[in-house]
Formats: C-alpha cells, structure tokens, sequence
C-alpha cells in the first residue's frame, strides 16, 4: 500500500522520520537523477556520488519542503545545483562521455546491423550534447530523457517558462546544425 503514496505525502513523513517513506522515494527517484546526472557529468561515477549527495539533501531539507505536490521539479533542482556546483569546480564547458550501456535501449530483437546504425546515431547525439551550453543541455535533457513539461524545467532551472523554451529551442536549433547530414 505504500507504493501508491503520493511524493507530498511520502516527504511529509520524511520530515517526521520516517526511514521507510525516505526508501520508497529513494527506489522511485534514484534512477532518474542518476540519469539526469549522467547526462549532465559525463560520468557514471560522478553521477552516483552526486545521486547519493541529492538524496542526502532531500533527507536533510524534508522539514522545509513545502507539499505542492512539485517535488518532482525541487528534486531535479537540487540536483542540477548539485552538478552544477561540480562543473564549476571542474572548469570544463564542452564534455561529456555517456554510457552507451545505460542511456541506449534497444529494441525487441533488433537486427546486429540495426544496433550499428543506432549506436553511431546516438554518438552523434551525444557529441553534439556535449557542445551545448549548460543550461541548454539540462533543459533538453529535463524534457526529452526525464519527460519534464517545460512548467517543471523552469521550476527545476529556477527560470521562467518563456525562458526554459528560448533554451530548448536554442539547443535543438544548435543540434539540427551539429547533426545535419550525421544522422538520417
């Protein structure tokens, strides 16, 4: 039965608490602020710390989360200034390397040829990825791997909506040019 709580309600036995409510966040969450991470970093490694580090907050600022039911977007938050933080200290703008492994799904028994073609398809992807500025790589990356609505991206980037849909469509007018005639 505690599968079916909602994140508010779960948060607000957090605050009280609760080591069981603070699990089921963690087991419904983790895999998607992993990913988000991954995307973000360039580095599976990095991106555990860093998901273990969003968690440790979560834990630590439950008294002060308010239930309006946008938990979805304060965790992303926390977790795009977690990696944030991290890439300042790190001085790099043009990065990342992803885990084929963890970011490429195959399909139902695709041909050996067919996984070629997308595996070189999904490079190109990442390469051109990786040349996006910051916050326009997080914005695509909230919408398009963790299907955030642009109402969430702007609550997740602390920006406004006319905002978040000036970087996603920077970043995909940046993306057609890297990609033109690389990928069919």
């Amino acid at each position: 039965m505690a599968h079916a709580l909602d994140d508010d309600t779960l948060m607000a036995r957090v605050a009280e608490g609760e080591e069981t409510a603070f699990r089921l966040l963690v087991q419904r969450w983790e895999p998607g602020v992993r990913a988000f991470l991954i995307h973000m970093l360039g580095s599976v490694e990095e991106a555990e710390d860093l998901a273990q580090d969003t968690f440790v907050k979560v834990f630590g600022q439950a008294g002060r989360y308010r239930p309006e039911g946008k938990f979805q977007s304060w965790l992303f938050r926390i977790a795009g200034n977690l990696a944030r933080s991290r890439l300042r200290r790190r001085k790099l703008v043009g990065w990342l390397s992803f885990d084929p492994v963890v970011h490429d799904r195959g399909g139902d028994g695709p041909r050996p040829d067919d996984d070629l073609v997308a595996d070189e398809r999904a490079r190109a992807v990442r390469q051109a990825l990786e040349k996006l500025p910051e916050r326009q790589r997080a914005a695509v990356t909230l919408h398009r791997y963790q299907g955030l609505k642009y109402r969430e991206i702007a609550e997740a980037l602390d920006t406004t909506l006319p905002g978040v849909e000036s970087l996603i469509q920077r970043a995909l007018a940046a993306l057609r040019r890297e990609l033109a005639g690389k990928v069919d």
